[in-house]
């Protein structure tokens, strides 16, 4: 029996072993390798390894692949009430015909994994905004971040969109407020950030231009626009000098024990880019708690533009 796979949008740039635990379960590396040595799964009816990044419009291919039921866990759809779905409605900063602009509360995830958990993509295909379609995510928030978020309506924008991601044609800015005082008010971080796939360690380039808001000498709040998408880039890079952001407690730094936040203080405040000649500038409100943060630890942000 042959399933046959297009890869759109979301999936761009994931690699395929990825891919096949996010679509069939939590299904053990072994047994994905197993299969595409065999030739069972094949990308655009070549073989390939686990690694190979996907590109949009790739065809996969399963062919006779039977998985024990009983060795994987299966990826449950989230199902969210009216009540649900009519709060992250009212997140909306713009709805056109193309794609919608949400300001995304922390604690929520942009797409579902192989436990069933809140998220935009499940929420929203439940919309009467995506009635005649659904959602198409274009790019990269991490659950615990705040702000500006962009979910396209059909699969040319998300086409379009993801394309200018990639070739860094939209411009992020994000706010943070850290632990202690940066000494330098604005400059460039510069780093070479280590991450692990698959037990395989992997040196990416990263780059970021800063500007400090107000400090003291107990916490920064400081803005930033990365250059550079690396995963955790910006939370790993305040980290790497010593001042990890309030609320994080994967990258924090030990002298900083005392006044660790719920909430993790790293919002996406701001997102620009061009389509057709036309500029787009949307910004997202601080949320609450992050404004009573900076009233707690006296710094000013009257002066945010």
């Amino acid at each position: 029996m042959k399933k046959s796979y297009i890869v759109d949008s979301s999936s761009v740039g994931m690699r395929i072993d990825r891919w096949l635990r996010n679509t069939l379960g939590k299904i053990p590396q072994s047994l994905i390798e197993k299969n595409l040595r065999r030739g069972k799964i094949k990308l655009n009816k070549k073989k390939i390894k686990g690694s190979k990044k996907l590109s949009i419009n790739d065809k996969i291919d399963l062919h006779n692949i039977n998985i024990d039921k009983n060795i994987i866990q299966k990826k449950f759809k989230f199902e969210p009430t009216n009540k649900i779905i009519k709060a992250t409605e009212n997140l909306i900063i713009d709805n056109n015909d193309d794609f919608i602009v949400l300001n995304k509360k922390s604690g929520i995830s942009v797409q579902g994994g192989t436990k069933s958990k809140k998220n935009l993509v499940d929420i929203l295909s439940k919309s009467e905004i995506f009635k005649d379609t659904k959602p198409y995510s274009v790019h990269r928030l991490d659950k615990d971040t705040s702000g500006v978020f962009i979910m396209a309506k059909n699969r040319h924008t998300a086409q379009l969109l993801t394309s200018l991601f990639r070739l860094r044609k939209v411009h992020k800015t994000y706010l943070a407020i850290c632990h202690g005082e940066i000494n330098e008010n604005k400059g460039e971080w510069n780093d070479d950030l280590l991450r692990y796939d698959n037990g395989k360690r992997i040196i990416e380039k990263s780059q970021t231009i800063f500007n400090v808001i107000d400090k003291n000498n107990n916490s920064t709040f400081v803005k930033m626009r990365p250059i550079t998408g690396r995963k955790h880039q910006l939370r790993k890079q305040l980290f790497n000098i010593g001042h990890s952001i309030y609320g994080d407690t994967k990258y924090k730094n030990l002298n900083y024990t005392k006044g660790i936040n719920k909430d993790l203080m790293l919002h996406s405040y701001e997102i620009k880019f061009m389509i057709n000649k036309k500029k787009y500038t949307y910004k997202a409100l601080l949320p609450e708690y992050f404004k009573k943060l900076l009233v707690t630890k006296r710094l000013n942000f009257s002066n945010l533009k």
